[in-house]
């Protein structure tokens, strides 16, 4: 019995001495406030308040469980007590208060505070490093600083800011920055610009920042097949070439090859366009052989078409083609002639209307605005047809690289206001219609047609099977024109004589003859 009680006496005695080890409980819970960031080597505040507590108290102030960092006493009834810590390194940690107050304790809240490390050297760096790189390749920018913790970032192209918003002016060039990085997954020209990002902490008071300096991406074009053509000038008696390189799409610089019957002859930096010019000997007439040209940039090596320097000097006979343009209501509006040249390579042309000269572009103004010259002089254009324009009119070619070349000259060709006009689109809407409505009455007719003679061939195929029955029935029965009645065949003394002319003829086969009459006559009634 007296082991049962010291059993049951144990759990009360352990939690006396675990009462009196936490100093009771009849002292109310501090309260610990402080800073939950502070930068590196700066000074911070922490506020231990114990309300309700007579003094003396002791207060504490411990890290990470059991580790103390300050202690202060409170002798005056202050009810709070202050510490006043530099933060270093080794600051970062959970912070709480313990206060001992007439023997008892009481223990505050944890409070979290990290260590910042203030930001500083903010740069950008890319990859591929420089940033130039060709359309369809992979961009990737890093916001890289010397020193910093917990930092956010901003990045900015031509200097606006990247965001996520569906309605940023940026959203199309899908910049969407991750953390540190921006990613380009498939460049284009439309990426190329200045970069630039801004690393910071963001406090409650005091929040720092570091911008980077902007750093320009460049997107490099590849290059197109380069085009290939030649010119001719004549400098005193000789004559000289010039070829031409061309690509139409690409970044420079680039380099322009030019091959004479596959031997290289000349080459062409191009630094800031995607042309180049070659000199050749030339000579009107003769076959110079076959020039190409190539392009090289440090990706790609393109050649051109094949391209053989002849000149053929301007020849042949030219002949003036004639072609009149109608507005809508078919009135006509305006002529186009062209000048079709056998022979020449490099020709110029001129144009006369009734023996008087038009003037070409390069040669000043034309005394007739109505006038326009197109495809080199090749083709010329009656914006108005007038009687002035009215006329007979030639084309004539010399080569345009020898000012002292012979002129051909085409036979006079008369151009004329005419007054018949071409029919208008009313009357050939009105023909239509006609031809349209009767071609439906034809078509009408002819089913009409073939109605009626469908009919009159089951009829005529009625009355031929009526005859053939009729037939058939003769040969089996005796046809009798008028039926007798019956008290002519049968009377009160016997039998009349009845005129017979078939074999088996009594009464009885009469009744069945009769009904068969009847109803013969009924369906011949029907149809």
């Amino acid at each position: 019995m007296k082991k049962k009680r010291e059993s049951c006496l144990l759990p009360v005695l352990v939690v006396a001495c675990l009462v009196s080890i936490m100093g009771g409980s009849s002292l109310s819970s501090p309260i610990l406030i402080g800073p939950d960031k502070a930068y590196l080597n700066s000074k911070v505040v922490f506020l231990c308040r114990s309300p309700g507590s007579p003094p003396p108290n002791t207060y504490e102030l411990l890290k990470d469980g059991n580790h103390l960092v300050a202690t202060s006493n409170d002798l005056q009834d202050n009810q709070s007590a202050t510490f006043f810590l530099k933060i270093s390194v080794t600051s970062e940690g959970s912070y709480h208060c313990r206060v001992t107050a007439g023997g008892n304790l009481g223990l505050s809240g944890t409070v979290r505070l990290q260590v910042v490390i203030p930001v500083s050297g903010t740069m950008v760096t890319s990859d591929p490093d420089p940033p130039i790189l060709y359309e369809g390749l992979r961009l990737t920018l890093t916001c890289d600083v010397t020193k910093g913790s917990h930092l956010s970032y901003t990045w900015f192209y031509n200097r606006q800011e990247v965001t996520s918003s569906p309605t940023s002016p940026l959203t199309p060039l899908l910049l969407w920055p991750v953390g540190n990085t921006l990613v380009v997954e498939r460049v284009t020209a439309k990426h190329a610009g200045n970069y630039s990002c801004i690393a910071g902490t963001r406090m409650q008071t005091n929040s720092r920042f570091s911008s980077s300096r902007e750093v320009m991406v460049r997107v490099k074009a590849y290059l197109s097949v380069p085009q290939i053509s030649f010119t001719i000038s004549k400098e005193g008696s000789s004559f000289c070439g010039n070829v031409t390189c061309r690509s139409s799409r690409g970044t420079p610089p680039v380099t322009f090859y030019l091959f004479l019957d596959d031997k290289e002859v000349g080459s062409d930096v191009a630094t800031e366009s995607l042309v180049a010019w070659f000199p050749v000997a030339m000579v009107p007439g003769r076959d110079m052989g076959t020039v190409r040209c190539t392009v090289e940039s440090d990706a790609q090596r393109l050649t051109s078409r094949p391209l053989t320097l002849v000149v053929v000097p301007v020849g042949g006979s030219p002949k003036v083609d004639v072609e009149y343009l109608y507005r809508v209501d078919s009135k006509m509006a305006a002529a186009r002639l062209q000048c079709l040249l056998s022979l020449g390579t490099f020709p110029f042309f001129s144009w006369s209307l009734n023996g008087s000269l038009l003037l070409h572009p390069s040669e000043g103004d034309s005394s007739h605005p109505s006038h326009s010259l197109a495809d080199g002089g090749r083709t010329l254009f009656l914006t108005e047809i007038t009687l002035e324009d009215s006329g007979y009119y030639r084309c004539r070619a010399r080569d345009s690289y020898d000012v002292t070349s012979a002129w051909v000259e085409s036979q006079p060709v008369l151009v004329q206001v005419t007054e018949v006009s071409t029919t208008t689109i009313e009357v050939m809407a009105i023909v239509f219609c006609c031809f349209l409505m009767l071609t439906l009455a034809g078509g009408v007719a002819c089913v009409m047609r073939m109605l009626n003679r469908q009919r009159d061939v089951v009829a005529s195929s009625e009355q031929r099977a009526r005859a053939a029955n009729e037939r058939r029935f003769s040969e089996h029965f005796c046809i009798i024109p008028d039926p007798l009645p019956l008290s002519d065949i049968t009377t009160r003394s016997g039998v009349k004589q009845v005129d017979t002319s078939c074999v088996d003829n009594d009464v009885e086969n009469q009744v069945e003859l009769m009904t068969h009459l009847k109803q013969l006559r009924a369906r011949n009634s029907e149809l």
